[in-house]
C-alpha cells in the first residue's frame, strides 16, 4: 500500500517513513507542497499523510484541489493546529482524520488501520472467505485455519489490490499502475498472479478473459 507523506520537518519525516515502512506500507515523502501534488499525477497513492503548513501549496489546498478533480484517496492531516477553525478547514478540505503534533507513532498507526479498514473495506475487520480463509484488514496477513500463508510482497501488492477492489474487474493497466508504477509485461504480471492463486487454498481470484481479474464477495 503506499503512502504519500508531506511534512516539511525532516526528522519527523524521516521517523514516520521508517516506522510505516517496518509496518509493510510503501512510503513517498516530501517536504514541498508543489512536489507533493506533482507527484499524485505520476504515482499511484492509497493513503495521503499531509502536514498543513508546508513550502508550495499547503496541506489543505493541496487535498481540496484533489477532491475537486475527483479524488477520493483517504487523507489523514499531521498538524499542530488546535483551533477549531482550523480543524474545520481541514474536514471541509476533504480529510478523514486528524493527528495532532506531537503524537506517538502508535497512535499514528490505529489512525491510519481505521481509515484504510473503513475507506477500502467497509469497516471490517476480517474478510471471511469460508473454510477457514480469512483476510486480515489491519494487518494486511492472510490466513488459512489460523496459520498464516506466506506471501511475497508482490503477492501481497496483488490480493490488497483485488480485495480494494472486490467486486470489481482489476485490470492489467490497474496493475501496472497501483502495483509496479512502471509498464511491467503483461505476462510477467499474469505469472505473479497465478503464483499467488497456487498458494490459497480456495479459488478466490477469478480470470475474466481479456479484461482482468476479479475477488467476488
Amino acid at each position: 500500500m503506499r503512502v504519500l507523506l508531506l511534512e516539511d520537518e525532516y526528522m519527523l519525516r524521516i521517523s514516520v517513513t521508517e516506522f510505516l515502512e517496518e509496518l509493510g506500507f510503501e512510503v513517498t515523502g516530501f517536504s514541498n507542497g508543489d512536489r507533493a501534488y506533482e507527484a499524485i499525477y505520476e504515482t499511484h497513492f492509497d493513503l495521503y499523510l499531509l502536514d498543513v503548513n508546508v513550502p508550495g501549496i499547503n496541506g489543505f489546498e493541496l487535498l481540496r484541489t484533489r477532491r475537486k478533480e475527483g479524488d477520493k484517496t483517504p487523507a489523514i492531516f499531521l498538524t499542530s493546529m488546535v483551533n477549531v477553525n482550523d480543524l474545520q478547514e481541514g474536514y471541509k478540505s476533504g480529510c478523514c482524520d486528524y493527528v495532532r503534533k506531537p503524537f506517538d507513532l502508535s497512535e499514528l498507526q490505529l489512525r491510519i488501520m481505521h481509515a484504510v479498514k473503513s475507506y477500502y473495506h467497509g469497516g471490517e475487520n476480517e474478510l471471511d472467505f469460508g473454510e477457514g480463509l480469512v483476510y486480515d484488514t489491519e494487518h494486511f496477513t492472510l490466513t488459512y485455519n489460523g496459520e498464516t500463508i506466506g506471501l511475497s510482497k508482490t503477492e501481497k501488492e496483488i490480493l490488497a489490490l483485488l480485495l480494494k477492489h472486490k467486486n470489481q474487474i482489476v485490470s492489467v493497466d490497474s496493475f501496472q499502475d497501483e502495483i509496479w508504477g512502471e509498464y511491467v509485461d503483461p505476462a510477467n504480471i499474469r505469472v505473479q498472479i497465478n503464483n499467488l492463486r497456487k498458494k490459497l487454498p480456495l479459488e478466490i481470484i477469478q480470470n475474466r478473459r481479456g479484461l482482468g481479474y476479479i475477488i467476488e464477495r
